[in-house]
């Protein structure tokens, strides 16, 4: 069928195919798996689907942030029976993925922040905005209703990092300058959707965070000379060229990082033993999370990657994939309060050194 596409790196040594198909409503959906998908689809609606909102840039704290007055009414915590990251069935509703089946599915945000056909934004006398361009994508891991990172199994990891690579370098070519590959887990982070799920974020702007990040690569920070101090005493574990640790200067208690022990500037430079290994280690981390926390761990996860190397430099910039426990203990939340919030000075509750050990030990 000429809507399926072999993608030209996969991680694990079976081939990855891409189905591309366009939704009713004109979204894009992408169906990835180890065998082409070729199943009829079924019927769905073609309702009208906002495209993004508008974003203003903060003077006093550099950044731009994103207005999307749409997502107020966002689907929230639906019942089992109405899961719309399901496959459709022919007995039930529809829902995102109009298939009876599939392996990886990922498909444009019906709910976006950013959209390339953004077009509109307020003219406010003094403040610079901007139409929200870029991109919002969902990220279904499995047809199964629950699950995590880790009970999905690896060889479905290699198929999500595939799909990871494949979506970098088309986000990329369509304009983006930052791609975040993320997710939020459990209710404490405002989880909405209990199907195991991931999201990616495309940005026109480069976000702040990561624009510090760049800035203090540039300027000479190495961060393999720190892994090779600090992973004696904090490290985790390490195989394949990937090294599992918690950061000295952690702000999460808990807190993780997965990072190539040689700099890559993201994940599309790694070797094909370092994507080999960073599947483990999604797995594993998040098991150690659910084991030491008692139950499905409230995390936030994410890909720190250099922005576009087609329109950007950024010499030095080390990859990393960062895991913030929202937990320091079982039952017991990490609040972002007042002080968190307003200075972007944390509180620590668990100092880095006894969180490693306890991590060690689960």
């Amino acid at each position: 069928m000429s809507d399926q596409h072999r993608l030209r790196r996969a991680v694990g040594e079976a081939p990855v195919w891409r189905r591309d198909y366009r939704k009713a409503d004109g979204r894009k959906l992408y169906l990835y798996g180890h065998e082409e998908h070729n199943l009829a689809p079924m019927p769905e609606s073609a309702d009208e689907i906002a495209q993004g909102g508008e974003v203003r840039f903060h003077p006093l704290r550099s950044e731009w942030n994103v207005y999307a007055a749409h997502r107020q009414n966002r689907t929230f915590k639906p019942p089992a029976a109405d899961d719309p990251l399901a496959p459709t069935r022919a007995d039930g509703p529809a829902t995102e993925i109009p298939f009876e089946d599939f392996e990886l599915a990922i498909f444009d945000n019906k709910f976006a922040a950013f959209h390339n056909s953004a077009s509109e934004t307020a003219q406010l006398a003094g403040m610079a905005s901007e139409p929200a361009k870029g991109a919002c994508e969902v990220v279904v891991y499995s047809p199964k209703a629950s699950g995590s990172l880790h009970t999905i199994g690896k060889d479905r990891r290699r198929l999500l990092l595939s799909a990871i690579l494949d979506r970098y370098d088309a986000l990329f070519s369509s304009g983006c300058n930052y791609v975040l590959p993320f997710e939020n887990r459990g209710d404490e982070v405002g989880v909405t959707l209990h199907h195991p799920h991931g999201q990616i974020y495309g940005f026109k702007h480069i976000p702040h965070v990561q624009q510090q990040a760049m800035s203090a690569f540039a300027d000479g920070y190495d961060l393999a000379a720190e892994i090779n101090i600090a992973t004696p005493d904090y490290g985790l574990g390490e195989s394949g060229g990937i090294a599992a640790f918690v950061p000295r200067f952690a702000r999460f208690p808990y807190e993780v990082w997965l990072a190539p022990m040689e700099r890559r500037a993201g994940p599309w430079d790694c070797t094909d033993g370092e994507l080999e290994a960073l599947a483990e280690w999604l797995g594993e981390i998040t098991r150690r999370f659910d084991a030491m926390f008692e139950g499905p761990a409230a995390t936030m996860m994410a890909f720190h990657a250099a922005p576009n190397p087609e329109a950007h430099a950024a010499p030095g910039y080390h990859f990393t994939v960062q895991f913030y426990p929202l937990l320091r203990a079982p039952g017991r939340v990490k609040y972002l309060a007042s002080v968190e919030q307003h200075t972007g000075t944390f509180t620590v509750d668990v100092m880095p050194e006894s969180a490693v050990e306890a991590l060690r030990n689960v």
